[in-house]
């Protein structure tokens, strides 16, 4: 399994964007999903996760309410939508491949890695 995730760049504060995350390879459509960050300077964290067909999603408590994770397995691609974005939102974004059907946050369980997005928001 292959992770390209793309739609990152520069916005201003309370702007919008849509990362999206093309898998290739054998089928992942059993596998939950998850998106982590990587700020300067900072550890990767967790950001969103979604269980293998869409039914559970999790969140780190920084983006509830302005970011949504979705998938569409027909598609093999996995999005992040991010509504209201902050300067602290500012970081490389991964999309990561679970190991595990069901959702997770620890990047312990999930097994493959996309080469990053950069998104920057500007104050």
């Amino acid at each position: 399994v292959q992770l390209q995730a793309s739609g990152g760049g520069l916005v201003q504060a309370g702007g919008s964007l849509r990362l999206s995350c093309a898998v290739s390879g054998r089928a992942f459509s059993n596998n939950a999903m998850g998106w982590f960050r990587q700020a300067p300077g900072k550890e990767r964290e967790f950001v969103a996760a979604i269980s293998w067909n869409g039914g559970r999603t999790s969140y780190a408590d920084s983006v509830k309410g302005r970011f949504t994770i979705s998938r569409d397995n027909a598609k093999n691609m996995v999005y992040l939508q991010m509504n209201n974005l902050q300067p602290e939102d500012t970081a490389v974004y991964f999309c990561a491949a679970s190991l595990y059907s069901a959702t997770h946050t620890e990047d312990r369980f999930f097994r493959v890695w996309g080469q990053g997005t950069r998104v920057t928001v500007s104050s």
